[in-house]
């Protein structure tokens, strides 16, 4: 990951790269802000954001994003303001995701789904 991690971060949020996006948010300890590369479900529902959480939901910058109570996205060259994240089961999400995608979320232990605010 680590020697992907910046070419994802300069691609993540641009127009000509939908899946992947930034979610921007502060540790929970340091409050320092960081900006992660991520893939992004697409669903059927505009009104969420759904994120896959292949490594489960221990990761350091989804128990940011619990913690905070939301985070900024960059995505498609725009920042979305989200709120109200959970934690849902990977098969429970799969139901919400676009296909093909559904049958990929279905085997994820978790997503991070959040509300656009």
């Amino acid at each position: 990951m680590n020697a992907t991690a910046p070419v994802a971060s300069a691609l993540a949020g641009r127009h000509f790269v939908p899946l992947w996006a930034l979610i921007r948010h502060r540790g929970r300890r340091s409050g320092t802000e960081y900006a992660t590369p991520i893939a992004v479900v697409p669903t059927r529902d505009r009104s969420i954001v759904m994120i896959g959480l292949p490594w489960g939901a221990r990761t350091n910058w989804a128990r940011n994003v619990l913690a905070a109570g939301g985070a900024t996205l960059r995505r498609n060259g725009r920042e979305i303001e989200l709120r109200a994240p959970r934690v849902v089961e990977g098969a429970d999400a799969s139901e919400s995701a676009r296909w093909p995608f559904r049958l990929v979320l279905a085997r994820f232990p978790a997503a991070l789904v959040l509300d656009v605010a």
